[in-house]
């Protein structure tokens, strides 16, 4: 099997993963199908869409949205400085650095199980 980088592109949801805008695999794939990802101004919601670099990506990280250029394709999931120097953000206002990755709503796993999320 060749390398995510050796075909000039990558799954959305391994980029998400490795780019650490995402902390697992599967939450990428549930932030993709939800259609909050967009791909050159355009909404994606297949998770195995294919992404090369140059292509710009608008994606909810915490609070707020990020516009980020993609400058390279990662080869794998390493520490962070590694995955911020494959993408550039466009947005003056942005944060320097990302606090948080896309993680599901605190309340998912309460409302998963019936209850109610302060109990």
């Amino acid at each position: 099997m060749a390398s995510p980088g050796a075909a000039g592109s990558i799954r959305l949801d391994k980029l998400l993963w490795y780019l650490r805008f995402a902390r697992s695999r599967s939450i990428a794939q549930a932030i993709v199908a939800a259609g909050h990802i967009r791909l050159d101004g355009r909404r994606v919601t297949r998770s195995s869409c294919a992404v090369h670099v140059g292509q710009t990506l608008v994606l909810p990280v915490g609070e707020h949205i990020e516009v980020v250029r993609l400058l390279a394709l990662p080869m794998r999931r390493g520490p962070p400085s590694e995955a911020q120097a494959c993408y550039a953000r466009l947005d003056a206002n942005a944060p320097a650095a990302v606090t948080s990755a896309i993680s599901p709503p605190e309340n998912a796993v309460a409302q998963k199980r019936g209850r109610h999320p302060m109990q």
